[in-house]
């Protein structure tokens, strides 16, 4: 799409544009919090807190999450939660600033909406739990290990890629 493409009041960022910007996001996140950005860090947060309303002794006694929950810290009090936040608020305010603010489920002609929805959620269990497994997400691993040349970083953006493509065989026949 071209600059001048309209979307909604709001024309879409040349893709040079927005990666530029990004990684502007991503040198700031290292000068102000000296550490870069990722959401599956905010999103693990959330999950441990919402583990504890339901479920105090047992998240406090886990491995996973009683560092969390260590000397009484609070686990939403992170930088990581406000970027996720302010992702979230943003996107939101773009949206409904350029009239593009709708619920709708994006699919082929040969998968229905329930479909689509269950894989979606298949693939984001898949995803989440490889980005707790790898440690980050695709934008903390990635973005900022790629950018540190971080060779782990590297690894991980060629395999997601080859997973990507080695996936699309399955399921390309769902959006012709």
């Amino acid at each position: 799409m071209t600059t001048s493409h309209r979307f909604g009041l709001c024309r879409i960022w040349p893709p040079v544009l927005a990666g530029l910007v990004l990684g502007l996001a991503m040198v700031l996140a290292f000068v102000i919090s000296g550490r870069g950005i990722g959401f599956s860090g905010a999103m693990t947060r959330l999950v441990a807190v919402i583990q504890h309303w339901l479920m105090p002794e047992l998240t406090e006694r886990s491995a996973y999450f009683a560092s969390y929950f260590a000397q009484g810290r609070n686990p939403l009090d992170n930088y990581l939660v406000f970027v996720m936040g302010g992702l979230l608020l943003g996107s939101f305010t773009g949206a409904l600033s350029c009239s593009d603010l709708r619920a709708e489920v994006l699919r082929g002609p040969r998968i229905s909406r329930s479909g689509r929805l269950l894989l979606a959620f298949a693939g984001g269990i898949l995803v989440g739990f490889a980005a707790r497994l790898a440690r980050g997400c695709t934008s903390g691993v990635a973005l900022v290990g790629g950018a540190e040349i971080s060779v782990g970083a590297w690894v991980f953006m060629l395999c997601i890629f080859a997973g990507g493509f080695g996936a699309a065989y399955f399921v390309r026949r769902q959006w012709i």
